[in-house]
């Protein structure tokens, strides 16, 4: 019997007096002695027996009628709302860094509204969230992360348009370095052991100070202390970092119990302002030290003497945990740090003159 194919329900009954339907659907054979399946009302067993066999018919007509009208399925169709639910559920249980979980909730909460209020989720609505920002980082930012959850249900099934919304062009940030980091990282040291470590760890692994470095854990560090191993979940990029830790650094860290935090010694680290208000007060005391230079300025040095020293930008890549060269690339134009030398430039022959 090939699919979609359905008989039409049989009235049958039982040496007991009950009442059923027999019917195939799809090769396949049902006898139902209710509406339950169906989400009807229709129990005809509880009726009197001579009125039985009247309601079973009407119970044969609607299950035939429901089947046909249900695509020749049985299954109740799931509604949106669940689809939905179920869909980003899915999305938001892979490994996500903290603020990219964060994003990606937020704006499907601001979807599911729409959705429960207005039965669907158009274009125009989808385009609306980007649109509010005048800041083109901000626009492109929630338009990316928009994107990936309208692709994700788009691509499986959910019934959601596409946004042909474009990126807006940004301006390349100039970051400010570091030109002595030795008598910088010294004032430091003299005013906060846990800010002289973070900007340690800025400048010589190159993590990112307000996560990656204030959530650190002696257990995210191997047994001799030179390699610090972060989870997808933890990194921006959203792959696992695996980061070698330079002598100078290793020389000052004195490991403790593997699930403490490595500058609050308890198992749950400092709130996200921790470093941010250390540096503020530090530069308070230290007004000579330039208004553009911030914890971050340690990881924009870090990363010139790496470009400088090895002139690679896959090691730059590596280093930062950028996701793609063209990253640092746009990282490096922001440093203003020439891509090409004097002997990389166009040469004129020996024997060619100029006049």
């Amino acid at each position: 019997m090939p699919n979609n194919c359905l008989t039409f329900p049989k009235v049958c009954k039982r040496s007991d007096g009950k009442y059923y339907i027999d019917f195939k659907l799809n090769s396949k054979r049902y006898r139902l002695f209710s509406g339950r399946l169906i989400a009807s009302s229709l129990y005809p067993n509880s009726y009197p027996e001579k009125k039985r066999m009247t309601l079973t018919t009407k119970l044969a007509k609607e299950v035939y009628e429901y089947v046909i009208s249900n695509n020749y399925s049985l299954t109740k169709p799931i509604s949106k709302i669940k689809l939905f639910d179920k869909l980003i559920d899915s999305k938001l249980s892979e490994p996500l860094s903290d603020s990219y979980y964060k994003m990606l909730y937020q704006l499907s909460r601001l979807m599911r509204s729409e959705l429960k209020s207005k039965g669907n989720i158009s274009s125009t609505f989808i385009e609306s969230i980007p649109l509010q920002y005048k800041n083109n980082t901000s626009y492109n930012t929630i338009r990316r992360h928009l994107n990936v959850l309208v692709n994700y249900l788009h691509n499986r099934g959910f019934p959601i348009d596409l946004s042909k919304l474009k990126s807006r062009k940004q301006q390349e940030v100039l970051h400010c370095s570091i030109n002595n980091i030795r008598e910088l990282l010294l004032k430091i040291m003299n005013y906060n052991e846990n800010l002289y470590v973070c900007c340690l760890l800025t400048y010589g692994c190159l993590l990112r100070p307000h996560h990656e470095i204030r959530n650190l854990k002696w257990i995210d560090f191997n047994e001799d202390l030179t390699y610090i191993k972060l989870s997808g979940k933890r990194v921006k990029s959203r792959r696992i970092r695996i980061v070698p830790v330079p002598k100078y650094i290793r020389e000052i860290l004195v490991k403790k119990d593997l699930v403490f935090n490595i500058f609050s010694n308890d198992i749950e680290p400092y709130n996200k302002g921790y470093f941010s208000l250390l540096w503020r007060r530090f530069k308070r005391l230290n007004p000579d030290i330039g208004t553009g230079v911030t914890i971050y300025s340690f990881r924009h040095s870090g990363a010139i003497d790496i470009f400088k020293r090895t002139g690679s930008i896959t090691k730059l890549q590596k280093a930062m945990g950028h996701s793609s060269i063209n990253v640092s690339l746009t990282y490096l134009r922001g440093l203003e740090v020439p891509e090409l030398k004097e002997e990389d430039m166009p040469l004129i022959s020996k024997t060619s003159s100029i006049k």
